[in-house]
């Protein structure tokens, strides 16, 4: 079992640090009573599902742990023909969790669907009075418009025997409509300081020397995520133990293979290079790197080769066109377009400084 959910804080006592506050306005909700849709909002590895499945467990106890995971298809009727949908889903007998945009244009029917079913089944409480399962939906900044919208029409509908659990990091793609019914919940990202005290206490419970310096570096590459933090200390475990100080941290492939993308952009600027990049996009795409990631990558190893005046203009468009991609169907279109942009804009800072 890896390290990230080896250690995950199982309920909201044993949450710590920048979690202990928000823990425990979370413990004394669900102990006041009736507990409200939720909408947990905040950077990647800052800890929103770990919340999220604390307030289950407060909430049902220890059987809310009791998960399987299933494929699960729902036909759903049309006038032409009925669609069948595939997607994966975690279930105990309590909640359901699940990641409706793997469906992509199809979400809004599975959205409607799993609601809809969880309502038939009702569950009954021990004084025989009836109670609510809950739904965790994770990235749902990651929903269509049309999915948000019969989201919010059916969580109206379903309220009394239905909860949801809306987990995103970008809440400026989630609707308005959806987040008023819901209470917001804003997950911070760690501080560096607490990623390095998270980091020794992970070593102290596999029994691991871990040199203050490395843990220092390891924080820093980490990004403000706890889940890369862990993964990259586990990754420099596997590489090499015992620990030195001067130890490397090691990137992820996908990254160093988008800092060699960065570099094979400012050698040359050219229809044939800008051709070859795209093939070296389709690569990361086909290998499940998220686009909105390249795009943010891409940008940052870009910015760290260029002159000063000419960082101000990528991030301006890589803003631009990242707006585009989450509005648009096809990433690459995108992507090569901030690249084509690139080209354009630093060929001529180019010219201009060197005539």
């Amino acid at each position: 079992m890896l390290w990230v959910d080896k250690h995950r804080p199982r309920a909201l006592d044993a949450c710590v640090g920048v979690h202990a506050a928000l823990a425990a306005h979370l413990k004394r909700l669900v102990a006041s009573g009736d507990c409200p849709h939720l909408f947990f909002y905040g950077p990647s590895g800052s800890g929103k599902k770990t919340l999220a499945l604390g307030v289950l467990r407060e909430l049902y106890g220890p059987g809310a742990e009791k998960v399987k995971l299933e494929n699960k298809t729902w036909k759903i009727p049309q006038q032409e023909r009925a669609i069948e949908v595939d997607l994966a889903m975690m279930s105990s007998n309590h909640h359901c969790e699940m990641n409706p945009s793997d469906c992509g244009s199809k979400d809004r029917y599975v959205v409607q669907e799993v609601i809809k079913e969880m309502a038939r089944s009702r569950p009954i409480d021990a004084n025989g009075c009836e109670g609510y399962k809950v739904l965790v939906l994770t990235e749902v900044d990651q929903l269509s418009r049309e999915a948000q919208y019969g989201l919010r029409r059916t969580m109206e509908k379903y309220s009394a025997s239905c909860r949801l659990f809306l987990i995103a990091e970008k809440p400026s793609r989630v609707m308005d409509a959806l987040q008023s019914r819901c209470l917001p919940v804003r997950v911070p990202g760690p501080t560096l300081g607490e990623i390095e005290n998270l980091l020794h206490d992970v070593a102290k419970k596999e029994k691991l020397d871990l040199p203050p310096e490395l843990a220092t570096r390891v924080a820093a590459a980490s990004g403000r995520s706890m889940r890369r933090a862990l993964l990259t200390l586990e990754t420099c475990r596997v590489s090499s133990y015992p620990f030195k100080p001067t130890q490397a941290v090691q990137l992820t492939d996908w990254e160093v293979y988008i800092n060699q993308i960065g570099a094979e952009i400012l050698a040359e600027q050219s229809p044939a290079r800008l051709l070859q990049v795209r093939g070296r996009l389709y690569e990361l795409i086909v290998n499940c790197i998220p686009p909105e990631i390249i795009m943010q990558t891409l940008a940052k190893a870009l910015m760290r080769r260029v002159d000063v005046e000419v960082k101000h203009q990528v991030v301006f468009w890589a803003a631009h066109f990242d707006a585009r991609m989450a509005r648009g169907s096809k990433a690459i279109m995108h992507l090569e377009a901030f690249v084509a942009q690139f080209m354009a804009l630093y060929k001529s800072h180019l010219i201009k400084a060197f005539g």
